[in-house]
């Protein structure tokens, strides 16, 4: 019998989460898992908060203020208790009968994660062109090996979440990072289903945060332990570069060439080295401050307002 905790962030979908966790509760009761419910409410201001005090079989964490997809995913996370934990949108749009595929395929294939592939998807045009581009760049820089980071629809180990804080848009490389210490990640295809109640909360500002994340998975699975590497590397260049235009003022010097008339290698020169010794300065730094970084907590993003539990079981 399988152990699963399903982790659901939420924000203002008060029309949609009986539905979600009465299709969670039938899936886990089929399939005879022994389960928990997990909506981590971010800061909702409809009727969220009073549905879900309404609901059975359920844990439910409510965060002080409004502080993303992540930052909630983390808080439901970090509460779970069981051996698998699945993640999953507050819209309707995964569908929670994926859950026993993904699960066996998993268990079958001895994956640490099993991400969801909407390869239908039943969003806007836009939504879907926007998200091919990012799927593009991700797979440019990040290299996670799947085709939809996107998809909320994931199952883990719970294991695979000890000593990791996410924060930004991290959610959606939660695979990347994962990949990046060593974790073993699979996919398959799912079922995507068109939203029926409620906003979407995908914006520009969210595609340029997960663009920003992006950049910052990238470095972190190219440097993370080296930034002297980088940083380095880019100062002597620059360094190389303010040399090389010394020797050239030398030369123009030595030509009996009147300075005042052939300032541009000097100023070169001074402008390269600065820039150069600069970054390898702050390639220096930044090796201190991981070593700090992997010394030390890193405090959360996020605050918790209130945690609510119903287990008792409803009757049928």
């Amino acid at each position: 019998m399988y152990q699963i905790s399903v982790v659901v962030p939420i924000y203002n979908e008060e029309g949609n989460i009986e539905k979600l966790h009465r299709e969670i509760r039938d899936v886990c009761e089929r399939n005879h898992y022994e389960y928990e419910i997990i909506f981590v409410d971010d800061g909702s201001t409809d009727k969220t908060r009073e549905i879900c005090h309404t609901l059975s079989e359920i844990r439910y964490i409510r965060l002080r203020k409004n502080s993303g997809q992540t930052a909630a995913m983390d808080a439901g996370i970090k509460a779970a208790t069981k051996e698998f934990i699945v993640t999953m949108d507050g819209d309707c749009q995964n569908d929670p009968s994926d859950i026993p595929m993904m699960l066996e395929y998993m268990v079958q294939n001895d994956y640490d994660v099993v991400s969801g592939w909407r390869k239908n998807r039943k969003d806007t045009l836009m939504k879907r062109f926007v998200s091919r581009g990012a799927n593009f760049l991700r797979y440019l820089l990040v290299h996670d090996g799947i085709h939809d980071s996107g998809c909320s629809l994931k199952i883990y180990r719970r294991e695979c979440f000890k000593g990791i804080n996410l924060y930004g848009e991290q959610h959606r490389f939660i695979p990347a990072i994962l990949k990046i210490k060593g974790f073993t990640i699979g996919e398959v295809v799912v079922n995507h289903r068109a939203r029926t109640s409620g906003k979407t909360k995908y914006n520009w500002k969210r595609t340029f945060k997960g663009f920003v994340d992006m950049i910052s998975v990238w470095f972190w699975s190219k440097y993370a332990t080296r930034p002297l590497h980088l940083l380095g590397g880019l100062g002597i260049f620059f360094m190389s570069c303010g040399f090389a235009c010394g020797v050239w003022s030398c030369i123009l010097f030595a030509m009996g060439r009147k300075m005042h008339n052939n300032i541009f290698p000097p100023l070169l020169t001074v402008f390269f080295v600065t820039i150069g010794v600069l970054l390898f300065v702050f390639g220096l730094m930044s090796e201190i401050l991981i070593k700090i970084y992997f010394g030390v907590h890193v405090e959360s993003s996020y605050n918790v307002k209130e945690v609510w539990e119903n287990t008792q079981h409803e009757k049928k």
